[in-house]
């Protein structure tokens, strides 16, 4: 989900117990891109599995919890909601499909380039970006093109996962901006089984118009979807949400720039995907960038507990 009200821009040293969560968290989310790279199912498919079973999972609890906000949420916040999962079911179908044609390592990391956009997003929406998140903006969009030039020379197809992965960030961006409009009078409860449940309704109406099976998947990848769900969909940002109550959104966004090297190592050991050479100081490059641009955020530049 977004960042919440936290202190965005505090650097302070957070709980033992949160960095412990932390790190539990990433690795959860890290594991998004290997097992989905892992899996023989359509693209469209996995995410649409994985946006309905987060939202059936998610759904008892809200209907449990939060009747009384759902009787009393107006048309307007129904349409934040609404939009939200739209946006984000629309980063799964282009992030998701991006891990097809290339390396988990360029993919996570250019997904993770979301901060970039959601940045250049609220400067078109009025917010002023400091010099020092321009420098990272400039730095991030540097290693870009280095990492595309590597995939390019080695591959033609990776440039396609790469634009993918790109598209995937700035609709990530476009989601979390989106969202937290949302979350300023609707609860996180709330807001994270509708705009699961109506992501899942944008992904099922692709699947359909695409042709793309829903079923009939080896038991191995039911079992790889379910993993997925369980381990970045839900435990991952269940425990983000949780130390965002007690640590700042600027540390836990920086912690979760460790997903690139972290599904970099899975994918390499698991799937015997290693990326190549060139791939690594353009990633850094992008990851010194990034946190350039997140650590001069404000509250008008979001930033993604990445829904991967």
């Amino acid at each position: 989900m977004a960042a919440p009200s936290g202190p965005v821009g505090t650097l302070t040293r957070p709980p033992v117990a949160d960095l412990m969560w932390l790190a539990v968290a990433v690795l959860f989310i890290s594991s998004s891109g290997p097992i989905i790279a892992a899996t023989v199912a359509p693209a469209l498919a996995i995410a649409f599995w994985r946006c309905f079973l987060g939202s059936a999972a998610t759904a008892p609890w809200m209907l449990l919890r939060r009747r009384a906000e759902l009787l009393r949420m107006t048309r307007r916040e129904w349409w934040l909601v609404a939009s939200a999962g739209m946006l984000l079911g629309a980063h799964f179908a282009t992030w998701i499909p991006s891990l097809r044609f290339t390396t988990v390592a360029s993919s996570t990391a250019l997904v993770a380039t979301q901060p970039v956009w959601a940045a250049l997003i609220a400067r078109q929406r009025g917010a002023v970006i400091p010099r020092s998140a321009w420098i990272g903006i400039g730095i991030s969009l540097v290693g870009v093109l280095l990492l595309t030039g590597v995939d390019v020379s080695v591959d033609p197809r990776h440039l396609i996962g790469d634009v993918l992965a790109l598209i995937g960030a700035m609709l990530a961006a476009a989601y979390v901006t989106v969202s937290e409009s949302a979350r300023r009078t609707v609860s996180t409860t709330t807001l994270t089984s509708g705009l699961y449940a109506s992501a899942a309704v944008l992904l099922l109406v692709l699947c359909l118009v695409g042709r793309q099976p829903l079923a009939g998947f080896s038991a191995r990848d039911w079992l790889l979807i379910l993993l997925l769900t369980l381990g970045a969909q839900l435990l991952g940002h269940t425990l983000i949400n949780k130390v965002l109550a007690t640590t700042s959104a600027t540390v836990v966004s920086l912690a979760i720039l460790f997903e690139m090297p972290g599904a970099t190592i899975i994918a390499g050991i698991a799937l015997g995907q290693l990326p190549p050479l060139g791939v690594i100081p353009a990633a850094a490059l992008m990851f010194a960038g990034i946190v350039l641009v997140i650590r001069a955020g404000s509250r008008t530049v979001p930033t993604e507990t990445p829904p991967l």
